[in-house]
């Protein structure tokens, strides 16, 4: 359908790049608007099941943990059946996951369709498919692209958490489920419409590519399973890539597995209004929208691993000092600026890195097996406070941990950045 929309002359090539990453922009976000969700629900179906919040934290823990376990597969299954398919299949099954939850009844139900189906799902539309769209479509601006492309998992809770929580105000989550289960399903066509698999099916280069650079060869490898194993063995054998997983497992922890999963239930234990929190997470989304763009542009433009150490040690204090501000409007407003400009601006610096030291080949998958380190430390944290919270009846623990480990984290990667200092972003500890 791509091809025909070109053939005759309906979108002009270029034009058709920019929807390529429109719709791009779209599934991410709701795909992050999916994995929000459950800290909108949390609860409701503490009200109206009865479940505790431990049992309802696990469900979200493994559809985070999920998301992004998946993402390297999804990496080579792009390569090998393509980025749309992919795509598709994706969120069709993130549509049928939600929409089938409509009929749970028991706390295993929701473990499966919004933990274990909807992770599935969601894996394969996640941040490995903006560094495969980055990566096949941009030769030049790839920071700032993959800014923008990130800044749009923050920019679902924009758009979605104070909508969704409008229609749980009264306790509802039937109302919540459905609307999240057809914007998935409204996705499927725009994506067979609008996205090609690569640049020469609509005549056209990559983005700022010079007319006289060959082609890319086929790929060779197309077992999706195996090649996916085989980036992570090589590029688990230089301490670069442990650097880059060991660092977004941090950022996992310190964004959407404890303040996107539990910042509402937070805010209630405080006396904020549902509502009012999630317009809270939605002014993180619009500052992240600005922060993470901006970091597209300063990756582009600096030594991204000084980047990497600014965010950490910032995220750090800011997740140290909100436990103890007044949860008020004002106090509540600066923290949300503040943290919101740094909530996902770790992405564009980290996948320069790997590009750089792994290839812009293999780096998608390279990033796919770093980004389950975001996932994995996501989902510990997930877990991790809602169990803390039902066992202190406090989440101040979460939070501080949390502040500690991110300015640890931005101390190891200052040592790297000492160490190797006046080397290129490829060296180091690659």
């Amino acid at each position: 359908m791509s091809r025909l929309l070109h053939r005759t002359g309906l979108i002009a090539p270029r034009i058709h790049v920019l929807l390529v990453v429109a719709v791009t922009f779209v599934a991410l976000l709701v795909s992050a608007g999916l994995r929000a969700t459950p800290g909108v629900l949390m609860q409701p179906l503490q009200m109206n099941f009865g479940w505790d919040r431990a049992t309802i934290s696990l469900a979200a823990a493994i559809g985070i943990f999920l998301y992004g376990l998946v993402g390297p597969f999804a990496a080579a299954l792009m390569l090998s059946i393509g980025i749309r398919r992919t795509m598709m299949g994706g969120l069709a099954l993130m549509a049928l996951a939600t929409f089938a939850s409509l009929w749970m009844r028991a706390p295993w139900e929701y473990v499966l369709t919004w933990g274990v189906l909807s992770g599935l799902g969601s894996g394969a539309v996640a941040s490995v498919l903006g560094a495969a769209v980055v990566n096949r479509w941009f030769a030049t601006r790839q920071g700032l692209v993959m800014g923008l492309l990130s800044a749009s998992t923050a920019t679902g809770s924009l758009i979605f958490l104070p909508f969704l929580a409008w229609l749980s105000s009264q306790g509802a989550w039937r109302p919540v489920v459905l609307t999240v289960s057809l914007a998935c399903l409204a996705l499927v066509p725009l994506v067979a419409l609008f996205v090609p698999e690569r640049p020469e099916d609509i005549g056209t280069r990559r983005f700022g590519e010079n007319p006289d650079t060959p082609p890319a060869p086929p790929l060779k490898q197309a077992a999706t399973i195996g090649l996916a194993i085989e980036v992570l063995l090589r590029a688990s054998r230089r301490p670069v890539f442990w650097v880059l997983f060991g660092s977004f497992f941090v950022c996992g922890l310190t964004t959407n597995g404890l303040v996107g999963t539990h910042m509402i239930a937070f805010c209630g234990d405080h006396g904020v209004a549902p509502v009012a929190a999630a317009g809270l997470l939605s002014m993180m989304g619009l500052f992240d929208l600005v922060g993470t763009t901006a970091s597209g542009w300063l990756t582009d433009r600096h030594d991204p691993r000084r980047l990497l150490v600014i965010y950490y040690g910032l995220r750090g204090l800011s997740l140290l000092a909100l436990p103890f501000i007044p949860f008020e409007g004002t106090s509540l407003a600066i923290f949300a600026v503040f943290y919101g400009l740094d909530w996902i601006a770790t992405v564009p610096p980290t996948v320069k890195l790997a590009s750089r030291a792994f290839g812009e080949r293999e780096a998608p998958i390279v990033f796919g097996w770093v980004q389950t380190g975001h996932q994995l430390g996501a989902a510990v944290a997930a877990f991790g406070a809602g169990l803390v919270r039902q066992q202190s009846g406090s989440y101040l623990p979460a939070f501080v941990i949390a502040g500690a480990m991110a300015v640890v984290c931005a101390a190891v990667l200052q040592l790297w950045l000492a160490r190797s200092a006046g080397r290129p972003v490829s060296g180091g500890f690659a």
